[in-house]
């Protein structure tokens, strides 16, 4: 099979480099380009010198006419915003995109417009963007597969992290109906990579260290994103408190969510629904029963895990916690697992290593 050709959109972030490591590595994706606008002109091993011998490729402008003409495919690992201009530029020069920024996510442009304090300058492309959490949304990718095959362009918005382990902690409860009422609690914890590469006194090593710090609380952006897959999973609108922490760890993330569960739910109901609904996924692995998941389990690796319990006290609530890596599963891997269905290869191709032992 002939390499697809990818272009790397924001290549020196934590996201960008996890995605140059695994498309580097990947069988059938061949690396061409690479962009930062600040770096541009330098090699990106001078950036990251674990690159050294592995990758000689010079940093280029993002500019969308040298993107078309050499890659097949970009990942757009960009802050939000940043991909409202280049994404249509893209797209209109027959490049298949997948953005991991915010942008493209939200299915209503008031709602981003509300939460990112801008205009969504490209609105018209909502309808035609599938959101990419192949566990919730497998058969809408191979709806894009299916038209990128026919000589389509077409657009993938990767989820954030959050709202992917947030999601994945809630849906059987949801799906299967043992969840009653309007609203999830998602407690979650993330690694400092989660902030991204450019430093901030939060993110600074002496302020970090030995801390953890909530913040955003009631007000963090991916509250709408969280929302609005949790009421399409449960048919019903569905209202999220979120309370986001900042750990000191360089990457992994916990989420446990809280579901008020519904009369004469039993622990056995609430077992079966999450070992049924990801029994056939690659990716995603019910623990089992007194276990609970770990970052360290799954740190740099495509997986999740999860793990469930029931508070069977005054009010029966179901207790379920999904620990992924944000840079992987909650970024860079999940992007490429969206590609491979896109593209027509094996979902996993690329992303089966298990998490390192030590």
């Amino acid at each position: 099979m002939k390499s697809i050709r990818v272009c790397i959109v924001g290549a020196t972030g934590f996201a960008g480099i996890e995605l140059c490591r695994l498309v580097l590595a990947h069988p059938c994706l061949e690396l061409v380009m690479a962009t930062d606008r600040k770096a541009a002109g330098t090699l990106l091993s001078e950036v990251y010198p674990s690159f050294a011998g592995a990758c000689d490729l010079e940093l280029s402008q993002p500019e969308s006419d040298l993107i078309a003409q050499r890659a097949d495919v970009a990942f757009l690992a960009v802050p939000h915003t940043a991909s409202l201009a280049l994404a249509p530029e893209l797209l209109a020069r027959g490049v298949t995109v997948l953005d991991l920024s915010a942008d493209y996510r939200l299915h209503d442009p008031a709602v981003y417009e509300a939460w990112y304090e801008t205009p969504h300058t490209s609105p018209e492309l909502l309808s035609q963007t599938v959101y990419g959490l192949p566990e919730l949304n497998r058969a809408g990718l191979r709806a894009l597969a299916a038209r990128r095959a026919i000589g389509e362009t077409v657009l993938v918005a990767v989820p954030g992290c959050y709202p992917t382990a947030t999601a994945l902690a809630a849906t059987p409860a949801l799906e299967a109906g043992l969840a009653t009422g309007d609203l999830v609690i998602s407690d979650a914890i993330s690694g400092v990579s989660g902030a991204g590469r450019a430093p901030s006194d939060r993110t600074h090593f002496c302020r970090a260290n030995e801390s953890v710090q909530a913040y955003g609380v009631a007000s963090h952006r991916h509250t709408p994103e969280m929302e609005q897959t949790l009421s399409e999973v449960a048919g019903r609108p569905i209202s999220v408190v979120f309370t986001p922490h900042l750990a000191p760890l360089t990457r992994g993330l916990l989420a446990t969510v809280y579901l008020e569960a519904a009369a004469g739910v039993a622990l056995a109901d609430v077992r079966r629904a999450y070992e049924d609904r990801y029994a056939n996924e690659p990716l995603v692995t019910t623990l089992p029963a007194g276990e609970m998941p770990a970052t360290a389990s799954v740190f740099g690796t495509a997986r999740a895990q999860v793990g469930v319990a029931l508070d069977d006290r005054r009010r029966k609530t179901i207790v379920a916690s999904c620990a992924i890596d944000n840079l992987g599963k909650g970024a860079a891997s999940q992007a490429v697992q969206c590609a491979n269905v896109i593209l027509g290869l094996p979902e996993t191709q690329g992303l089966v290593a298990p998490a390192p032992l030590v």
